[in-house]
């Protein structure tokens, strides 16, 4: 169940928001809001790796 939430969370992260490593931000200049984007996406593909990595075992 958590697989499944995390991996279309992860999907819909990646369609909607966007990606600030391709516009080379540099974070100590970012802004509150961007650094809670950036942090929001670290902790969806963080947990969806995670999980998929449990379940390969």
């Amino acid at each position: 169940m958590k697989k499944t939430i995390f991996r279309a969370l992860a999907k819909l992260n990646k369609a909607i928001l966007p990606s600030y490593s391709k516009r080379q931000l540099d974070l100590s200049k970012a802004s509150k809001l961007q650094l809670a984007i950036i942090g929001w996406r670290i902790y969806i593909t963080k947990n969806a790796l995670e999980q998929e990595k449990t379940t390969q075992w």
